[in-house]
């Protein structure tokens, strides 16, 4: 079991490599070349900036039973499909239950954004947000690590 991250615009980056160190979880953190990253126990995986050049190399590195962070509903699909545990920085969870509803939601607000819509507005995160994931992936990287019996 690893941990995989979209960490080009995630948040909760240092949340993620705490609760791993406690755990002692592998990180990859996957990045363009317009990000820098040195926590001292991550990996970081550092790729082209082309659109989707991490979404490809997160899918083309990811195993079952992996564990990814990402915001991006067309990645958090292929995530899936290759049984992996994926969810965001606010710590939803990604399920085939409920990616085909987001990635339909996503579709029909980028229509609304083409024709001059307006989407909503993007709430600033705040210290319950932390906490919250925080307590989300620590829960989630505990029962992992116990239904894999990794020691």
């Amino acid at each position: 079991m690893r941990i995989l991250v979209d960490a080009d615009a995630c948040p909760v980056k240092n949340i993620i490599v705490k609760v791993a160190k406690e755990y002692s979880i592998p990180v990859l953190m996957f990045m363009d070349t317009s990000h820098m990253l040195n926590d001292g126990y991550s990996q970081t995986i550092i790729v082209d900036q082309g659109r989707d050049s991490v979404d490809l190399a997160m899918a083309n590195a990811i195993h079952a039973h992996d564990l990814a962070v990402t915001q991006d509903y067309g990645l958090a699909s292929m995530l899936l499909a290759k049984k992996a545990y994926v969810f965001n920085q606010n710590g939803f969870m990604y399920t085939t239950d409920n990616i085909d509803r987001l990635l339909f939601e996503r579709h029909l607000s980028q229509k609304v954004r083409r024709s001059g819509g307006k989407s909503s507005h993007i709430k600033k995160r705040t210290k319950e947000d932390d906490e919250k994931f925080e307590k989300v992936f620590r829960k989630m990287c505990e029962n992992i690590v116990k239904d894999l019996q990794i020691p």
